[in-house]
């Protein structure tokens, strides 16, 4: 699975960890961050676009979104048209996100959790798959509708 992640300079602490540890997974990390370092004014509507973009086009099946508190990020990538994405301060969410609400984006804050447990909601994340069950896809369905109007 190729994943898209992305950091402002609030989620930065986490971003090379997080795409080693997708890389350890198995799975195709695609930094979406043009630069090694941080930037002034990289903003995490910034990021959630050029994931977003990612995702749409079928570049990448999911993606990472980090912030400072994760919340920003959250806000901003639910706004593009297609992206579920979820804050996750836990495993359970992390995990259930994906196998009831088909979450394709997980956000992250920096500053609200520590290296292993982003690592473990990585992990978590990255591991489950959509249930497919119809009670589940009703509610996809709309959500979709929500979104197209």
């Amino acid at each position: 699975m190729r994943i898209a992640i992305g950091a402002d300079h609030g989620g930065w602490p986490l971003y090379r960890s997080v795409i080693e540890e997708v890389g350890r997974l198995g799975h195709d990390a695609v930094g979406v961050n043009p630069q090694e370092s941080i930037q002034p004014g990289d903003d995490y509507p910034d990021y959630a676009v050029l994931i977003g973009e990612r995702i749409e086009r079928g570049d990448c099946e999911r993606g990472i979104l980090i912030c400072g508190s994760g919340v920003g990020a959250s806000v901003a990538a639910n706004k593009l048209v297609g992206i579920r994405a979820a804050l996750c301060h836990d495993t359970y969410s992390a995990h259930q996100g994906v196998e009831h609400d088909n979450m394709n984006v997980l956000c992250l804050g920096a500053r609200v959790v520590g290296i292993e447990l982003a690592l473990e909601l990585v992990r978590a994340y990255v591991n489950a798959n959509f249930s497919g069950e119809e009670r589940h896809k009703r509610r996809l369905e709309k959500i979709r509708k929500l979104e197209t109007g």
